[in-house]
């Protein structure tokens, strides 16, 4: 990435003031640095947990619904790491952990990735990561020649994420469209999304584009977060 590109995305960060324009940085982020994805995800002092990037909303319900959390090597090879890692210097000799890259690889993720922690006030702690598929070669030349700036743009988006820490938790910045309101209502009264798609006489795929949009408004990590954080909010009733 050029100086200019680098201050530029600096100077995007920090103007952000919703939700909605971190999740657009780290689009920027990901179109800039010509990856396939670019993840950013925290806990803070009381466990609420923030998550924003370009994995699809398919993926993350699927880690959820598996259990990856709990067996995942990158979650658990950096909780005591303050240095960036490269996920191929990870253990993934488990049956477990092998299942999840295979899983990832068929949702568009990885195999290749890099993840620095980044660590906050209070307890708080964050992962900032980029995935790929690039061959390990080119990923290891990758990494090597824009580790700098990627260790020194993740430092910038969480202190950003710092900033719209009570926004984000509170979520009096993520108004929802008529729309996402109604596609999230449905879901919450336990329509599948065939049916809820069917009510509101739209395509599965434009539902699909309103719950993204929702999720990403809400800093959900699902479609089940972002239902939970629509209605804790009020911006739902069931």
């Amino acid at each position: 990435m050029s100086l200019n590109k680098l201050v530029n995305m600096q100077e995007s960060l920090s103007h952000a003031t919703t939700l909605e324009e971190l999740q657009r940085a780290a689009e920027t982020i990901r179109d800039d640095y010509n990856v396939d994805h670019v993840v950013y995800h925290w806990v803070n002092s009381v466990g609420e947990r923030f998550g924003c990037g370009t994995y699809t909303s398919e993926w993350v319900d699927r880690y959820l619904e598996k259990d990856y959390l709990y067996i995942d090597p990158v979650i658990l090879g950096c909780f005591h790491r303050f240095d960036p890692v490269n996920w191929k210097q990870l253990d993934w000799s488990s049956k477990g952990a092998r299942e999840m890259l295979r899983d990832a690889c068929d949702y568009g993720v990885g195999p290749q990735g890099f993840t620095i922690p980044v660590r906050g006030p209070k307890g708080q702690y964050a992962l900032f990561t980029l995935a790929d598929s690039r061959s390990d070669d080119e990923w290891e030349t990758f990494i090597e020649e824009k580790k700098k700036d990627m260790i020194l743009v993740s430092h910038t988006f969480n202190q950003k994420a710092l900033e719209l820490e009570e926004r984000v938790f509170q979520l009096e910045a993520a108004q929802l469209s008529k729309r996402e309101r109604s596609t999230l209502t449905l879901l919450a009264k336990g329509k599948n999304r065939a049916q809820a798609a069917q009510e509101l006489e739209i395509s599965e795929n434009t539902l699909r584009v309103y719950v993204e949009s929702a999720r990403h408004k809400l800093g959900a990590l699902n479609t089940t977060h972002a239902v939970a954080r629509a209605l804790a909010a009020g911006q739902i009733v069931v």
